[in-house]
């Protein structure tokens, strides 16, 4: 069965945000750019499996891809830019004089993937890591003594543009200068900080009592209350710290953060950057061919199916050690009520056997010894946040991670109410028929909201970047009678139409669909099959994401019998493409909002079209279907949103927003200079002032859970939590306030007389 999944950016493994350093500047590397760098610990490794591997990858692409591209001279370039900077994002580790040596294999590279030569690839791996290691040395220098913050000197971040430095002198300053600017923009807001504290002091403990109180509202509790007054008495004795204090505690922590980085060597070998070496050429067939390892093929897995078996916690590596950082809701390790978050794991035992000792050991490994079928015994030995030891059995068993799953939620607005369903993605369990998926449980949620008594659905996938194709189709149905839902187009030319056939409408009320600019694939099939059939009023950013082909997962192991290299993962390749029933694709135009309301990122390169090897736009024939005809006021309710928006003071502030965002993010240069530096933040702090009610925004509404799930946040803490935090942030939402006003407008009784005026105004504009 086809497995269908959209991610908006490439999906190399090691590609993560640096955490390394000021989370004012995120270190060196602009946000969309960033990479974890890491030098990786030595491992064996057989270049007769690589070999095999890169034959497989083109042999697979090449039959199946859409339309694959021709391995060429250029698609080599492609390659080389892309690999080069993965590796060396932000410049840091090459020398011009490596770069000079790697040009020549520019134009080769497609001939060494044609004869399976590897030499590209470990010269570029060995020298990265040569330099990796030389490089130790230079963060630890710069962070050796305090720097000169006096100094007048400057900082360039455009690494883009950026060329790669001549010499290790010219690379030592360039890492002088980065750390510079992280330990700089850490010691300013530590200063700042000491400014607040001291401000804090002249305060009674009733005046900073009465703060609090107004700052936890409902939250508050008695015991919170009690941990304040004694914060507060702890701090009232403690003497201000000096400008030296200060100095070195943002080398020392910056020097720690460098220092985990650089020694996050035991997660990462040979063969994960040769991973990326391999998504590299996979990539510049379209941005979403990827290959996955063994290791991310059951992340993906698990992405889609939303559960795993296991014990339900979630793990982070801290320094050599494992920590428990959550306990997933209702799994066995909560259920258990022995495992907390904050406990370190120093042994996994299974059932009877031995403890193993992993200490030290890679995240992947430990997870790998945690998790196991459900039913079988794991036993933990953990260390607990005071210092005890013990021993914890726990009988695995199957682990639904909630957050993937469809939420609601029900409002109310001038006697009506309506219902808000959420949905982060299209998720379906391929191996298991009988489980969850994303087209069943919002049928449920839609049969729980008509039971409320609701008189408007808002159904929400902004952030959903896509997933299986059958839950759109299943989910589309709900609102329509019967008809066609989607068209597909295969690499030879193939057209296929996949329709609802089941005549039952679900919800045939007032409908509208949110979408955003991360509103992927699935996602905007779904929001363009309710726009062509004019069932429901689409509102969000200007247009989706743009992604309107359809990938399958492969498992390269089929095609090796007998293997002896182990595992070979799968590779995720374009296989065919979307076509709206009007017969317009969504790619690179997603879907246009019937009304469009502005928002923060409007104005940056993020979407599918703002990708420079991303499949065109293309249209074939409409497919036979009949519009909608049951909501008389639709036109009128876009009218009268369009009408609050072009009036809504806070919707023109975030588009004031959108720009200034726009501005600050082509800013690259920083001055080092304290005094200059302080001067340029206060300005920022200034302007961002103006933008404050963005943040403080609330909207008039209040929203509740259902009967069903009340009970059940009655019994899980953790649950009542999550959903608090839902709703609270629904209350700020002021897309969602205006999806409300919309549901509102397409309610008949509203709108007597008002629908016939609209009919006749647009009969004489034409």
């Amino acid at each position: 069965m086809n497995k269908i999944i959209q991610f908006m950016k490439r999906n190399y493994k090691i590609l993560m945000v640096i955490g390394a350093l000021s989370l004012a500047f995120l270190s060196f590397v602009p946000i969309e750019k960033a990479i974890r760098s890491f030098i990786p610990q030595e491992k064996s490794s057989d270049p007769e499996k690589d070999k095999m591997l890169i034959e497989l990858l083109t042999f697979v692409i090449e039959k199946g891809h859409y339309n694959p591209a021709k391995i060429d001279d250029t698609f080599s370039k492609g390659v080389y830019k892309d690999f080069l900077n993965a590796l060396d994002p932000s410049k840091r580790f090459f020398l011009q004089s490596d770069i000079d040596e790697f040009a020549k294999y520019e134009t080769q590279i497609d001939d060494e993937i044609n004869s399976k030569d590897l030499t590209f690839f470990d010269l570029t791996y060995t020298r990265l890591m040569k330099r990796m290691e030389e490089c130790k040395s230079y963060y630890k220098l710069a962070l050796d003594k305090p720097f000169d913050y006096k100094k007048m000197e400057s900082i360039n971040t455009d690494y883009e543009k950026l060329p790669f430095c001549k010499n290790a002198q010219e690379l030592k300053e360039r890492w002088r200068l980065q750390v510079k600017l992280s330990t700089l923009s850490s010691l300013v807001e530590k200063q700042k900080l000491e400014e607040d504290l001291a401000k804090d002091k002249n305060k009674t403990l009733e005046e900073k009592l009465k703060i609090f109180r107004e700052s936890q509202g409902e939250n508050l509790t008695e015991e919170s209350e009690k941990k304040f007054i004694a914060d507060v008495e702890k701090k009232k004795n403690q003497a201000p710290k000096t400008y030296e204090q200060l100095e070195k505690e943002t080398r020392e922590s910056t020097l720690n953060s460098l220092n985990d980085n650089f020694n996050f060597i035991k997660d990462l070998d040979r063969e994960d950057w040769f991973s990326i070496y391999v998504n590299a050429i996979a990539s510049r067939f379209d941005p979403h061919t990827s290959y996955f390892g063994a290791s991310e093929k059951e992340k993906f897995d698990v992405s889609m199916s939303g559960k795993l078996e296991g014990i339900g916690a979630r793990l982070q590596k801290k320094n050599d050690f494992t920590e428990i950082t959550e306990l997933i809701s209702g799994g066995p390790a909560w259920r258990g009520k022995q495992l907390e978050s904050g406990d370190i794991v120093l042994k996994v035992a299974q059932a009877d056997a031995e403890p193993v000792d992993v200490v030290g050991m890679r995240l992947d490994d430990v997870v790998k010894k945690i998790k196991g079928p459900k039913g079988t015994e794991v036993r933990l030995t953990v260390k607990k946040t005071d210092g005890s030891i013990k021993v914890i059995t726990i009988i695995r068993d199957q682990v639904e991670i909630e957050e993937t799953y469809v939420k609601s939620s029900v409002v109310e607005k001038d006697g009506f109410k309506y219902g808000i369903i959420y949905l982060p993605k299209f998720y379906i369990d391929f191996e298991d028929q009988n489980s969850r998926d994303a087209g069943k449980d919002v049928a449920i949620e839609v049969e729980r909201l008509k039971k409320e008594g609701v008189q408007g659905i808002v159904m929400d996938v902004r952030d959903n970047g896509g997933g299986s194709l059958k839950t759109v189709v299943d989910i589309a149905g709900l609102f329509i009678d019967q008809g066609p839902i989607v068209q597909i187009k295969s690499a030879a030319g193939k057209k296929e139409v996949l329709f609802d056939r089941d005549a039952k409408v679900q919800w045939d009320g007032p409908l509208v669909v949110m979408i955003n600019e991360f509103s992927a694939s699935a996602s905007e099939i779904l929001a363009a099959a309710i726009q062509d059939y004019k069932r429901g009023v689409i509102i969000g950013s200007k247009q989706s994401y743009g992604k309107g082909t359809v990938q399958n997962v492969i498992d390269l192991n089929q095609f090796v019998r007998g293997s002896t290299y182990g595992d070979l993962g799968a590779l995720k390749t374009t296989t065919q493409k979307f076509y709206r029933i009007n017969g317009g694709s969504t790619q690179l135009e997603g879907v246009k909002s019937d009304v469009a309301i502005p928002d923060r990122y409007a104005y940056l390169k993020m979407g599918e079209k703002d990708i420079d090897n991303a499949m065109p736009w293309d249209k074939i024939d409409a497919a036979d279907y009949k519009v909608w005809d049951k909501q008389n006021n639709f036109d009128l309710a876009i009218a009268k949103s369009k009408e609050r928006m072009s009036n809504n003071a806070q919707l023109n502030l975030i588009d004031d927003n959108a720009k200034w965002l726009d501005e600050r993010n082509k800013e690259n240069n920083y001055s080092l200079n304290i005094d200059k530096f302080k001067a340029e933040q206060k300005a920022l702090d200034e302007k961002n002032k103006k933008y404050k009610p963005i943040v403080d925004y609330k909207n008039a509404f209040q929203f509740k859970s259902l009967p069903y799930e009340v009970d059940e946040m009655n019994k899980d803490s953790v649950l009542k939590e999550k959903r608090d935090r839902w709703h609270e942030s629904l209350s700020k939402d002021i897309y969602i306030e205006e999806a409300i006003h919309i549901l509102n407008d397409l309610q008949s009784e509203n709108n007597k007389g008002l629908t016939t005026k609209v009919k006749k105004d647009k009969l004489v504009k034409s």
